[in-house]
């Protein structure tokens, strides 16, 4: 496993005390059983927000070289493509935000894409919060392309869980990057997550369950 970073471990620090990491008992949309749930959700202030988005763009600027447009698909999507065009504006990188609607528009500003208007000649990273199945960010790369975008590098999400996915034994973000050529990547990963947390929070995982964090890890992982 690779070595935590600085902004990483300040994500799942973020993470906890806004209670959007909590580990226990869950059940997900998949019909899983989960000992831990991720709810980008809880971050709603203007605070919380302008705080993410720096993680956001710390892990952009990791992972993606020089690109033109953010694309936020709506309604999550939104709020986090305009606050993380402005932290990357904080670092330095200046691009643009864009977004759909979900019903196209026929006058005024017309058609699906609000914000920075897509060509062939963006280069676009997608974002948004966590990946499940997929099929969200399918339709997203569908929409793109529909509108004439050619040059898509990737996705960003704020947790990869690295479950396997319902119909195979590879992630939904290693299958998003094999079935579309790009890069689709997390600012951190639940392995990862899971050995800082347990060493910093150990009060985190009482009454066995660590021990239930790994088995169910070790049921649920992916193999890539």
């Amino acid at each position: 496993m690779a070595a935590i970073k600085d902004y990483q471990k300040d994500f799942l620090e973020f993470a906890i005390a806004s209670h959007a990491l909590r580990f226990g008992s869950f059940t997900l949309k998949s019909g899983r059983f989960s000992p831990y749930f991720f709810n980008i959700g809880n971050f709603h202030s203007g605070k919380e927000l302008k705080t993410l988005s720096t993680y956001y763009a710390h892990a952009i600027k990791e992972n993606f070289g020089q690109f033109d447009v953010l694309f936020g698909p709506s309604y999550k999507g939104i709020p986090l493509s305009v606050s993380t065009v402005m932290a990357l504006s904080d670092l330095g990188e200046d691009v643009s935000y864009a977004t759909n609607r979900k019903e196209s528009k026929d006058h005024g500003e017309k058609g699906v894409i609000m914000g920075h208007p897509i060509t062939k000649e963006e280069r676009i990273v997608l974002i948004d919060d966590v990946v499940t199945s997929g099929i969200s960010v399918e339709e997203s790369l569908s929409l793109l392309h529909d509108v004439g975008a050619e040059k898509i590098l990737g996705l960003i999400v704020s947790l990869d869980r690295k479950e396997k996915s319902l119909h195979s034994s590879c992630s939904a973000l290693k299958e998003i990057e094999r079935n579309n050529n790009i890069k689709a990547c997390a600012i951190v990963d639940i392995d990862t997550a899971i050995d800082y947390l347990s060493q910093s929070h150990p009060d985190l995982f009482k009454d066995g369950l660590y021990e239930k964090v790994l088995a169910y890890r070790e049921e649920y992982k992916s193999l890539d």
